[in-house]
């Protein structure tokens, strides 16, 4: 006889389903609303449980006295159409709503009071499940609601509330529309203001509008000194040479005057190398970069740097942003796909890996990990929102959601190897398109030959371990040999390089809608579109591929505002710390609201219509008064616009990890300004990494920080320290925290210690008095000269440093280099060292 199981603990896998010991004894499992049955074939329709169609007098007349009352009374306030918030998407005021069940599956198990939630719910057997939540209900009501159950749940009423509810929450489109930062993006005029003298560009228009109405004033402008260390750092992550700072002051002086001065430092900064290296590290943060794979075992990348290294090229060559985007997504796609092309493509392929096991990979996470960015990056919205339902907030339907997840299911994505199958496969070769199909080929052959030799060797490592005698020598020999041609394969590479990218699966299709966000619920197939709120766009009937190509023309299509509001805002963040949208990734209703609606708007249709170019934009930006002003603040600006909202002075802005460290270089002179190469990970035959012994690697450099090996499940122990970005999930902009541990890093570290001895040593190199060492110390870390009462304070420091070196038994010849690091790290800890005015 056929029993099913109740709402106990089961898990699905291929072949098999494991049950939780408290359902072990038992014939079958409900499984998130899936009836599983044990046995050798299907249950008979006779003994399937279903709900009461024709109900007979007494029925209906105990749902009248019984039950009905029951509902309204205790249920109806969380669980109707009327309900102001609709509980676990579960109706309990029409029949249709209690046969639907609620957003986990069915509720009630027509015949079976014991395998249905309702009744485990009402007697309280779960605090979290438990309802009514706050008192339990009567037991002779809870005995009603059994016996109404065994029945079969006989319901009269005939009003469908599911039908009711869906309409309510379906979208009114024009509605929807009419959210700020879906509007059409129009180019609005400039704001009059009082102070006419005081604009330099349309920026300070809108700014000092704002300003003006909170009845504030700007701040004066920056001194140079203070100018040109904020652009520096800001451009370059660097700071100024005492050099660059002499020239740029004694530039101020000249004829031309200082607005020229100024278009010069702005202009020989944006043609630095070390620009590309600066505002790559941004968008890499926004991305969620890292060189290994994520989830438990963290399979490096070694391919992915090409990825970086595109990105660093593509900011310092300023590729139009809509190129830009248009290359992440669908770079291979592109006619004549050049290979700086098809590493673009490693965006979509550095999403996150999950799982450990090969037959069910669970492939589906990696792609919502894809939509998820890819929403936050170009759109400014939570896609992930919708992988289980409707947006909760936003108009994005879970339609929506799997007419794009298609788009990436047709998508081959490299393997990065997984613990259960080490190896990678599925690399992109680098080559012209008439020549991919072929190196296609023989990329796949590689590969197959490799796992076949790997399979070999580890069978043949398990017959050694069992053989003896001549047996056993006969088996070493073969895993030698084996061990050998493994070897060969990987010292012999193929005739073109590999990317981490890219390409289209040979499965082309839609994708199935995932009920719940469960691929083991399927339910309607999606046609792959663009969404609803912009058009919803189909791909042609002529497309044979993924759509990748097709969404990114989408993306990009004029009609839609938000790829352009979304960079400019990102822009702006960078140069000022908080965006003009407080929450760069979330443009929609979650998202905190614009500060400057106007200003966003003038700088992204000034972004779109002067060619994408992010050089330009940071040009009009920094050349601005607003950018100009200085950091001081008056009290009248603390009292009304305590969050400096207004941009009535410049914030005051921290150093990240990256350019704290990078400073540490070069103030010391051992910065490595080349191009770093690939990290030093060690060969795929020694790749055992497990979730139980995870790759783990730290691998410093005296390269610049952009350039340091970014690993999924732990940060850069230094980064870590200074709010650096976390690599698993999108950080559009950084926190600033103030700890002991980041002064104690800053006192005691080896690495601190080791830079402050080369700064002492260079500063003692110098031809002069201690005076001029001091003054040389300050302008090279602060940009600006030492004031008077610096240098007693800094004479006095010395002597006394001297004495207590000299107690401690240090040596003469060592005395001056270990008493000048000593005040080189108290240069360090200064807050004017990490913070710019």
């Amino acid at each position: 006889m056929w029993k099913k199981l109740g709402p106990w603990a089961a898990r699905p896998e291929k072949g098999k389903l494991t049950i939780s010991a408290r359902g072990a004894s038992h014939g079958a499992a409900n499984l998130s609303g899936v009836e599983i049955w044990r046995g050798e074939s299907a249950p008979p329709d006779a003994d399937r449980p279903s709900f009461v169609s024709e109900l007979n007098p007494e029925q209906t007349a105990f749902f009248e006295k019984k039950i009905r009352p029951i509902l309204v009374e205790h249920c109806y306030e969380c669980h109707s159409a009327k309900s102001e918030k609709l509980k676990g998407g579960f109706l309990v005021d029409s029949r249709a709503g209690v046969m639907k069940g609620g957003d986990t599956g069915p509720v009630v198990t027509p015949g079976d009071p014991e395998a249905s939630l309702l009744i485990a719910a009402v007697r309280h057997l779960n605090e979290d499940t438990a309802m009514p939540p706050k008192e339990k209900l009567p037991a002779h009501v809870i005995a009603d609601l059994e016996t109404w159950v065994r029945m079969g749940a006989p319901d009269p009423r005939t009003e469908n509330t599911v039908a009711t509810v869906a309409a309510k929450s379906a979208i009114d489109w024009d509605k929807a529309r009419e959210w700020w930062s879906f509007r059409p993006l129009v180019m609005p005029p400039l704001p009059e203001v009082r102070a006419k003298e005081w604009p330099i560009n349309a920026i300070d228009h809108f700014i000092l509008a704002g300003i003006e109405a909170a009845q504030l004033k700007p701040s004066p402008d920056a001194e140079a000194r203070a100018f040109i260390r904020r652009a520096t750092y800001d451009l370059t992550g660097l700071p100024p040479t005492p050099e660059e700072v002499g020239d740029f002051l004694a530039e101020i002086q000249t004829t031309e005057g200082a607005e020229s001065a100024y278009e010069k430092l702005i202009d020989r900064l944006l043609d630095s190398p070390r620009y590309g290296e600066r505002w790559g590290r941004h968008w890499l943060d926004v991305v969620r970069y890292a060189d290994t794979a994520g989830d438990n075992s963290d399979y490096p990348i070694p391919q992915m740097q090409r990825y970086r290294d595109w990105v660093i090229d593509a900011f310092n060559r300023d590729l139009p942003y809509d190129q830009f985007v248009r290359e992440q997504l669908a770079g291979d796609l592109l006619p004549d796909a050049t290979p700086d092309q098809i590493i673009a493509t490693g965006y979509v392929a550095n999403a996150r890996r999950f799982g450990s096991r090969v037959d069910d990979y669970p492939q589906h996470l990696t792609i919502e990990d894809t939509l998820d960015n890819l929403g936050r990056t170009f759109l400014g919205l939570t896609l992930s929102c919708s992988r289980c339902h409707d947006h909760k907030f936003d108009p994005i339907t879970n339609q929506d959601y799997y007419a794009l997840y298609g788009i990436f299911q047709s998508t081959r994505y490299p393997w990065p190897g997984i613990e259960l199958d080490k190896r990678q496969r599925d690399l992109a070769p680098l080559v012209p398109v008439a020549q991919r199909a072929d190196a296609e080929k023989k990329t796949r052959d590689r590969e197959a030959e490799q796992g076949i030799l790997k399979k070999e060797f580890e069978k043949l490592a398990g017959e050694v371990k069992k053989a003896s005698g001549g047996k056993k020598q006969a088996l070493e020999k073969q895993l030698a040999q084996t061990r050998k041609r493994i070897e060969e394969l990987e010292k012999n590479p193929l005739s073109f390089e590999l990317a981490y990218a890219l390409s289209d699966s040979d499965s082309i299709g839609d994708a199935v809608l995932q009920q719940k966000g469960d691929p083991a619920r399927p339910g309607p197939v999606v046609p792959r579109r663009f969404l609803t709120l912009f058009g919803g766009q189909e791909l042609p009937e002529s497309s044979s591929g993924s759509g990748r190509a097709e969404l990114a023309d989408w993306i990009l299509s004029a009609d839609n505002p938000l790829p352009a509001r979304v960079m400019a805002n990102r822009i702006w963040l960078h140069h000022f710390g908080k965006g003009l949208v407080p929450t760069p990734n979330d443009f929609g209703k979650q998202g905190k609201p614009v500060t400057h609606p106007e200003l966003l708007d003038y700088l992204a249709s000034q972004f779109r219509d002067s060619g994408w170019s992010m050089k330009q934009m940071h040009r009009h930006i920094m050349l601005s008064r607003t950018y100009r002003q200085g950091s001081l603040r008056d009290d009248a600006a603390r009292e009304i616009d305590p969050a400096n909202e207004k941009l009535a002075s410049f914030p005051r802005l921290r150093l990240d990890a990256e350019s704290i460290r990078d400073t540490l270089l070069q103030l010391g002179g051992n910065l490595d300004l080349s191009k770093a190469g690939p990290h030093p990970f060690p060969p795929q035959s020694q790749w055992n990494f497990t979730q139980h012994k995870p790759f783990k690697e730290v691998y410093d450099s005296n390269h610049r920080s952009v350039y340091l090996m970014t690993q999924r499940i732990q940060r850069h122990p230094y980064l870590a320290i200074f709010d650096g970005a976390d690599p698993s999930t999108s950080t559009p902009s950084r926190t600033t925290s103030t700890t002991p541990l980041q002064a104690l890093y800053l006192l005691n570290d080896v690495f601190v210690h080791g830079q402050s001895g080369r700064v002492a040593e260079r500063l003692l190199s110098l031809e002069g008095d201690e005076l001029s060492r001091m003054q040389f110390a300050h302008e090279l870390l602060y940009a600006r000269p030492a004031a008077d009462e610096e240098l007693t304070a800094a004479e006095t420091f010395l002597a006394n440093v001297r004495v207590q070196l000299r107690e401690d038994g240090v040596a003469e010849s060592d005395l001056e280099t270990e008493a000048w690091r000593a005040y080189v790290r108290v240069l360090f800890r200064l807050n004017e060292f990490v913070y710019l005015d």
